[in-house]
């Protein structure tokens, strides 16, 4: 027994100090560099600034997969149907408990303005770049033809390193993307370019009125749109793209001997002619975009339109020293030292997704479903889901990197408060489904959704324990108190109960039951208080008039219980045969007391719902971030070892593919990203209500990791979740 103690002690020692040494950050990341030795059909290597992402081949541009390059500003509207306003459109009215409300849903007298409203504006691709590639007999080269094809993806640096060769001929190539301006850079270094058997090519597509599209974009109606050659030097030139009212620049810039060529309605060829190196740099900017354009972009003309864009070393240099300081900050986790041999999965899992969301999560609006890769839902963004992109930047410490899309709640506002009033209620009611301008897209889980509702004021609280300020407060405090007016607001008084309801008509996370039969749905009711307890905490830092406060608190007050039924929490009242019908889609039941803090759970109730959806919801019918949910819950019930099980999980919708991308339709799925970081920064650092117990088993012990010593966790710089 002593031999025992003594060990256990000399091993708590030797945790201990393992963790008193900084992280040697670029050594975790640097070790899950991807490599990649094979053409891969739908995963793109990826460079990018948040705003702007450019994803590549195998070759290190866009040759042979036409993969996509997408921005925050590229957005289009095709032209209304003939004869057609937007004003024609009329919501809907619905009545319920007396009151008549209208709704954004589709109108059946006006379809052809709801079909449009749908899918108008949508994400743009900003054009195809690839390689001009010429065999020996001056016929074009095919994929077929390629060899020995290598790729690194430099994580540290956000450099793409790729090499192959063509009939005996090698190719290096080099893509980086400026930090701060929508610009890509390509180093190339090949015997083929002195030989002229190696040239470039630009291809500018139309829009597509598609919802998904894994490519984007529409190469076949070259009479649709308008593109040439505006300006042209010796080492330079800048092409125009015109799709009905938006139009955009891509501007080249060169380094070796070359001419420019439009060689098809919207193809243009840059021809080599000479040497053994040739560097290329391609820079994108908006002229006019419908909704107008993000603030930013006028930093393109700061410096005048005849400056000489960065060269591609450049370039090279501005991505390692941004890339560097993304890395450095915030937090950091290793595993490394861990017997468990899932570590490295889970660790690589950590690391890629930590640079995915830096590239496709860090723009001036709200991400959609799969970030910058390609479009989901027509390439808009989904409110709702703002809270699964964002909450881990705030956990991990890099709360600037989401202070641009989060500032949407500020410039949304006014929209808010009238999209409020037109229901007759007060305060601000945050849209469904948007673009780069306000606009919400008709149809049922659009109009009826509302758990996006408390989402500001968890994001105001959390930056505000960071960074307790007046600053902070300045900041949120008109949006925390526009949400809580409109969430105290919102509830019908149920007369007969005496309490206030949620609904109907009401549409829950799981969006698989009917508006008109959904009551009290629970995940909300739990939200709901959490947001209405939170800003009458928020009212106490600041001046908000009592009135608003005293009214909170009575909603608050009377807001109905949670719904159980046989010990049980339920998705909503009076459902029926919950677990034989419903038992699929989010099960958001168990997000009350783990992804939030459990305002008005029992949690011996909650307890037994969490093992019952284990042991039957349909998990091959579940979402990317339900794993995640689901971990936080197991951490908080005490149940570490569950909560690694379902983030080391390899079920088809939380699997991670070469380059880390969450795998699953839509494919890629940002918020299985986001949320796996959401959890582990949870599992990390903890969660308020910590209980001491059982969890302090060593010195900087991970509480939502098992203490029996597989899973040995260095972590810091993480902030504890509410």
């Amino acid at each position: 027994m002593r031999r025992f103690f003594t060990t256990l002690c000399l091993l708590t020692g030797l945790i201990a100090a393992a963790h008193s040494q900084p992280i040697d950050r670029r050594a975790v990341v640097e070790r899950h560099n991807p490599h990649i030795s094979e053409s891969l059909k739908h995963s793109p290597a990826q460079v990018g600034n948040g705003r702007f992402a450019f994803g590549v081949d195998v070759t290190g541009l866009q040759t042979f997969k036409a993969f996509n390059t997408l921005s925050d500003w590229g957005w289009h509207s095709f032209p209304l149907p003939e004869g057609c306003q937007i004003s024609d459109y009329q919501a809907q009215v619905i009545e319920s408990y007396g009151k008549k409300i209208p709704y954004i849903l589709r109108d059946p007298l006006h379809p052809e303005i709801s079909d449009y409203l749908r899918c108008n504006p949508h994400r743009i691709n900003l054009g195809r770049i690839g390689f001009m590639l010429t065999k020996r007999d001056a016929s074009p080269a095919t994929e077929a033809d390629i060899a020995d094809f290598f790729q690194e993806s430099e994580l540290w640096t956000g450099l793409v390193k790729s090499r192959f060769s063509l009939e005996g001929s090698e190719v290096s190539v080099r893509t980086a993307c400026h930090p701060g301006m929508d610009m890509v850079s390509v180093r190339v270094s090949s015997e083929l370019i002195s030989k002229e058997r190696l040239g470039f090519f630009i291809e500018l597509p139309y829009a597509k009125a598609e919802g998904m599209e894994k490519f984007v974009g529409d190469y076949d109606s070259p009479a649709l749109h308008s593109s040439s050659i505006a300006e042209e030097g010796d080492s330079s030139a800048k092409i125009v793209h015109t799709l009905d009212d938006t139009s955009y620049e891509i501007v080249l810039e060169w380094q070796g001997d070359a001419s420019i060529v439009k060689a098809g309605e919207h193809r243009y060829e840059l021809r080599t002619k000479g040497g053994d190196s040739f560097d290329l740099t391609v820079l994108f900017r908006p002229v006019s975009i419908p909704g107008g354009t993000p603030a930013y972009l006028a930093n393109f003309d700061s410096t005048g339109p005849e400056a000489p864009l960065p060269v591609a070393s450049d370039i090279e240099k501005a991505s390692a020293a941004a890339w560097e300081e993304y890395w450095m900050s915030g937090a950091a986790v290793d595993l490394s030292g861990s017997s468990d041999p899932r570590w490295k999965e889970l660790e690589r899992r950590i690391v890629l997704s930590q640079y995915l969301m830096r590239i496709n999560e860090t723009g001036l609006f709200p991400p959609q479903e799969s970030g910058l890769v390609n479009n989901g839902w027509y390439g808009r963004y989904h409110w709702e889901m703002i809270w699964w992109h964002a909450a881990c930047f705030q956990l991990w410490g890099r709360q600037k990197y989401i202070d641009g899309y989060l500032a949407t709640y500020k410039s949304f506002l006014p929209e808010a408060r009238k999209r409020a009033a037109s229901e007759g209620r007060k305060g601000a009611k945050w849209p469904k489904c948007t673009a780069n301008f306000n606009r919400e897209w008709p149809c049922e889980p659009h109009a009826m959704l509302i758990w996006q509702q408390p989402h500001p004021i968890w994001f105001a609280e959390q930056e505000y324990r960071a960074n307790p300020s007046r600053q902070t407060l300045d900041k949120w405090t008109e949006i925390v108190v526009a949400s809580a007016d409109y969430m105290a607001d919102y509830p019908f008084w149920d007369k007969e109960g005496k309490r206030f309801v949620l609904g109907p008509p009401v549409i829950p996370v799981s969006e698989n039951t009917k508006m008109e039969e959904t009551m009290n749905p629970v995940f909300e009711l739990s939200y709901w208080r959490y947001g209405l307890r939170t800003a009458i905490e928020w009212a106490s830092r600041t001046r908000v008039p009592g009135r608003k406060v005293r009214h909170w608190k009575s909603v608050l007050e009377k807001l109905s219980a949670l719904p159980v039924e046989d010990g049980c929490y339920i998705t909503h009242e009076r459902m029926e045969d919950m677990w034989g019908r419903y038992n699929f889609e989010h099960p958001a039941l168990t997000g009350m007391y783990g992804w939030l803090p459990g305002d008005g759970v029992d949690k011996e109730t909650f307890r037994r719902t969490f093992y019952k959806v284990l042991d039957s919801w349909q998990m091959d019918r579940i979402w990317g971030w339900d794993y995640p949910m689901l971990a936080m819950a197991a951490a908080r019930l005490g149940d570490p070892a569950k909560a690694v099980d379902l983030l080391c999980t390899t079920a088809h919708k939380f699997a991670f593919d070469e380059h880390g991308l969450a795998d699953m339709w839509p494919s890629p799925y940002f918020p299985a990203s986001g949320g796996l970081l959401t959890a582990v920064a949870m599992m990390c650092q903890g969660w308020d209500g910590l209980p001491a117990a059982g969890f302090e088993a060593s010195a900087g012990h991970a509480p939502g990791f098992p203490a029996d010593g597989s899973w040995i966790v260095r972590y810091e710089g993480f902030h504890t979740m509410q």
